[in-house]
This record gives C-alpha cells, sequence and structure tokens, in this order.
C-alpha cells in the first residue's frame, strides 16, 4: 500500500453558482460579439469575430470544471495523473476544468449497502465474486462520488469449521465509513473489493478459535486457561473480535469499521441434525439429575420425620425397600398406582 499519499481537502471553491454565472454571460457576450464582427469590416471586425468563434468552440469546458456534492459526499481530483486534493462537504464548487474525479469503486455495489440506484434496486450484473458480496454495475453512467456515510456490508453465510471442527454457518453485518479518501482511491485497486473480501477473511479466522456451544477444556482467549467462551454464548464478544479484526486489515485503505453484528449462526445442515440430538439428549440427563436430586432429598426428609415422629420402626432391610420404593415413585414419568397393604407390615 501506498503510506505517503494522505488526504488533502480543497477550500474556498465554492463559487459554482458564480462561475457558471460568468460562463454563461460570456457565452452570450462571444455570441454578440460573433455577430458583430461578421457584420464589420477590416481587420478589428476578422479579429473579433476569430476570438469569439473560438471562444465559443472551446469555452463549453470550462462547465466540466462545476461540481455538485450533497451531503455526505466526496470527489477526489487529479490533474494530468497527480492528486490534487478532495472537495468535501454539500455545496456547488468550481475547479481546475482539466481535473478528472477518481473513484475505482465506483461501479461496485455492496449488498445492502448505500450503493444502490434511486428505485432502490442494484443494477447488478451476472459476474460476482467468490463469497457473492460485490457485483458490477453494468449501467453506463458512472458517478465518481465517494460516499462518506456509514454504510453496511452484509456478508452472505459461510460455512467455517469451528475450534472443535464442526461445520457451523454464519453471515456478519459490517457497518464502516471511508475516513480518508485519498487512502481509499489510491493505496487499494478497489477499497469496496479490498474490504469485502477482508470481512471474509476475519469471520473465518475468529470463528475458528470457538467452539458452537460452551465446552470444556477450551481456551478461546489465548491465555493458557480453559474457558466459557462460545459462538452461541458470546456473540458480543465475536461480534467485537470480528470488528477488530477486520479495521487492523483496512485502516491503510482509509476505511473505519463503525460497527459489526452476526446476523446469522447455525449449524450447517449436515449436521444439524445430530447436534440437534445431542443437545435434546445433554437436555434429558440434566432433566433427570435434577429429578434424583430432588427425590434423593424427599427420601432423606420422609425417613428422617418418621424417626422423628416414631411413627414406625424399619429395620434396614425394609428401610432399602422404603427408599427403593420411594425412588421409583418419585423418578417415574408416569403416576404412581397406590397399593394399600392391610396386612402385617412384616
Amino acid at each position: 500500500m501506498n503510506e505517503n499519499i494522505k488526504e488533502k481537502e480543497i477550500r474556498g471553491h465554492k463559487n459554482g453558482m458564480a462561475a457558471l454565472v460568468l460562463i454563461t454571460v460570456s457565452y452570450i457576450v462571444a455570441i454578440a460579439l460573433l455577430i458583430y464582427g461578421g457584420s464589420s469590416e477590416g481587420p478589428a471586425g476578422s479579429i473579433i469575430f476569430t476570438v469569439a468563434i473560438i471562444y465559443i468552440c472551446v469555452g463549453w469546458v470550462l462547465y466540466l470544471g462545476l461540481k455538485v456534492l450533497k451531503p455526505g459526499e466526496a470527489l477526489v481530483l487529479t490533474l494530468f495523473g497527480k492528486y490534487v486534493g478532495t472537495l468535501k462537504g454539500d455545496g456547488f464548487f468550481f475547479v481546475n476544468p482539466f481535473c478528472i474525479s477518481v473513484n475505482p469503486a465506483a461501479d461496485t455495489k455492496l449488498g445492502q449497502s448505500g450503493d444502490i440506484t434511486d428505485n432502490g434496486k442494484s443494477k447488478l450484473a451476472a459476474a460476482f465474486t467468490g463469497t457473492g458480496n460485490v457485483a458490477i454495475d453494468t449501467s453506463s453512467m458512472k458517478n465518481k462520488k465517494i460516499s462518506l456515510k456509514v454504510m453496511t456490508l452484509s456478508n452472505s453465510k459461510q460455512k467455517v469449521n469451528d475450534i472443535l471442527g464442526n461445520p457451523v454457518e454464519i453471515a456478519v453485518a459490517v457497518m464502516w465509513k471511508v475516513t480518508d479518501t485519498a487512502k481509499a482511491v489510491f493505496s487499494v485497486d478497489n477499497y469496496k473489493e479490498y474490504l469485502s473480501l477482508q470481512c471474509d477473511t476475519a469471520v473465518r479466522n475468529v470463528v475458528k478459535l470457538y467452539p458452537y456451544d460452551v465446552t470444556e477444556n477450551v481456551d478461546t482467549t489465548g491465555d493458557g486457561q480453559a474457558d466459557d467462551g462460545s459462538l452461541r454464548g458470546s456473540t458480543e464478544l465475536v461480534a467485537n473480535r470480528i470488528m477488530e479484526e477486520i479495521q487492523n486489515k483496512v485502516t491503510d485503505a482509509g476505511i473505519e469499521i463503525v460497527d459489526a453484528r452476526i446476523t446469522y449462526l447455525a449449524y450447517a445442515p449436515e449436521i444439524a441434525a445430530a447436534m440437534l440430538q445431542r443437545q435434546q439428549a445433554a437436555a434429558v440427563v440434566d432433566a433427570r439429575k435434577l429429578i434424583v436430586d430432588g427425590a434423593v432429598g424427599m427420601v432423606e426428609l420422609a425417613l428422617d420425620r418418621l424417626n422423628e415422629k416414631e411413627l414406625v420402626q424399619l429395620d434396614e432391610e425394609r428401610k432399602a425397600a422404603m427408599v427403593s420404593n420411594l425412588l421409583v415413585v418419585l423418578c417415574g414419568n408416569h403416576d404412581a398406582q397406590p397399593i394399600v397393604n392391610s396386612g402385617s407390615l412384616y
């Protein structure tokens, strides 16, 4: 990247209306002189006629120096290949008519960003990048203005292996804006495609550090200690790490990452059913463990109360049978069918 390029803001050129009036009046005067010179005789009339003809033929070039910018727009200008500065701020400007506005990413459209046509539909060609985030506008109208607004890059879903090797699908929305127009235009070939690629790379680099769900003996922070970080339970932390990863890559391209959010997260279809069964089994085990713990407490309480009230004297064998019956009743999935014993307990 060319780190020597620094943005230079062009100031004091918000005089487009005055220039427009002056150029138009000059054209009117040139037409009047053309008529006057054509009807006059002598060398003076010929000179006036010739000057008027020349101005009428080439004077329109001055109109190329008129530039109109809306709020949140900028124009990067070069003169014979040399960067001369950037126009910023809304207004009507007049600059050197030989200056050319440069924006290599003018025809590149990012999904769900501000780069759409006025009717709300992007004019997209059939050729996409590998991730499906960038397309080329085939319209002949080329807008060289650079948007300074906060825009959104919504990545298509990616299939990435987590730290345990399980394939997961994830999509991330990145809010970004151009902060240095000179770096954005001259440091990289196409700053929008560059941003899209870095987003995809950052997502893969960060996701592979985390398990999908909380897993024992997994270090996600790199401090050598196991933690409870996961893609599903630490979405805010994961999104912040993705944002930092992208920012480190695009700073030299004059881009600032405002925010990043995970918009979609799920197991890949080929293992989703198996993972669902595992989650269901874990839930059943946890539920059974809770039921058993409660049943043991209730049996213990029952035995203590019986001993305390001295309602019945039980030997160890009868006590074991009672415990077994109570656990069966308390831990069973169905309602118990009581049996009344009318005979002797022994």
